[in-house]
């Protein structure tokens, strides 16, 4: 067989996959889709994965449904979604802690991040820090004295090891020179309930859980995380009019499985888009304190190279690079 023929041939294969994925793009979805959420129930992550599936389904016509695998700092639910089949029936909503810091931070994990491709950021959110009502401290300059008081007396919870809640509560601990216990969940909602019970007696994490509980006294609501005050708590300062550059950001993101066909990857990022548009789920962002972000599946891994790289420089200043 000659080598224009084989050329031929490889042409005529490479024109037929495209058709092929095309067609299943089109198709897609024909059935159920699975949305993994590595977090458990009640948390923000959660939360915004089913206001987005919950509009899939309507514009779709086919159930979009979330479930929940915790563990592991979310590395469980996203092995999960990594080992799947690449059709774009089973995808991942999950974070920066589950998909960059806490892969930096956990030296043997059940996630290989190559396992999976960015389809669409959702959102960026804020954080808050609170504390549970025993302690005397209502600003950051309190709170600072009082660790300064009262070294490793304190223990404070995060939605697991390597989250950005977690490594953000180191942040400040470094930069203020205060010390306390970290005591992991397995989510923001558990988080919450820990700080709300009294079992730790401070917390970093999304604002959007927190706030409803600050506001209603079972915990009390300290600084946000973000450079600047927001718009759903302006009554509550930001940790940088203390410490100055202080930020720590949470964000959100749809993934897919490693293969999933490019058509589909590319519709499903634009129907995130458009759902991110719609007057009422704006609103809902809004009221907690979040910042809509939609981006094509190009934009968000760029994101993801950026922020692997920053929280990379952080996490081995903090000597957490692989540590446990």
């Amino acid at each position: 067989m000659s080598l224009r023929i084989v050329r031929l041939f490889a042409c005529i294969a490479a024109v037929t996959l495209c058709i092929v994925a095309a067609a299943r793009a089109d198709e897609w979805p024909s059935r159920q889709v699975t949305i993994i959420v590595p977090f458990s129930a009640g948390g923000s992550t959660d939360l915004l994965a089913r206001v987005v599936a919950q509009h899939l389904q309507a514009k779709c016509g086919q159930p979009f449904i979330v479930e929940n695998k915790s563990g592991a700092s979310g590395a469980i639910g996203s092995a999960a979604v990594a080992k799947a089949e690449p059709d774009g029936y089973t995808l991942l909503v999950g974070t920066g802690g589950s998909q960059v810091t806490g892969p930096l931070t956990m030296k043997s994990s059940p996630f290989d991040p190559t396992g999976l491709i960015p389809v669409a950021l959702i959102a960026k959110l804020p954080g808050l820090i609170v504390v549970h009502p025993s302690i005397p401290a209502h600003t950051i300059p309190e709170l600072i004295a009082y660790l300064k008081a009262h070294p490793d007396q304190l223990s404070y919870g995060s939605s697991g090891t390597g989250t950005t809640t977690h490594l953000g509560m180191e942040l400040f601990k470094s930069e203020t020179g205060t010390k306390m216990t970290h005591v992991p969940y397995r989510g923001a909602g558990d988080n919450a309930t820990a700080v709300a019970g009294g079992h730790v007696q401070a917390a970093m994490d999304i604002i959007s859980v927190l706030l409803p509980q600050a506001r209603a006294g079972t915990m009390r609501a300290i600084a946000v995380t973000s450079r600047e005050r927001v718009a759903s708590a302006p009554d509550i300062p930001a940790v940088a009019e203390t410490l100055k550059g202080f930020e720590v950001v949470a964000w959100v993101g749809m993934m897919a499985p490693a293969g999933t066909p490019g058509p589909v990857v590319d519709k499903l990022a634009a129907e995130v888009k458009s759902i991110l548009a719609l007057p009422d789920v704006k609103a809902n962002l809004d009221a907690v304190g979040g910042i809509p972000a939609a981006t094509t599946p190009a934009e968000f891994g760029a994101f993801l190279s950026e922020e692997h790289a920053r929280w990379e420089v952080v996490i081995k200043g903090l000597g957490l690079l692989h540590s446990n």
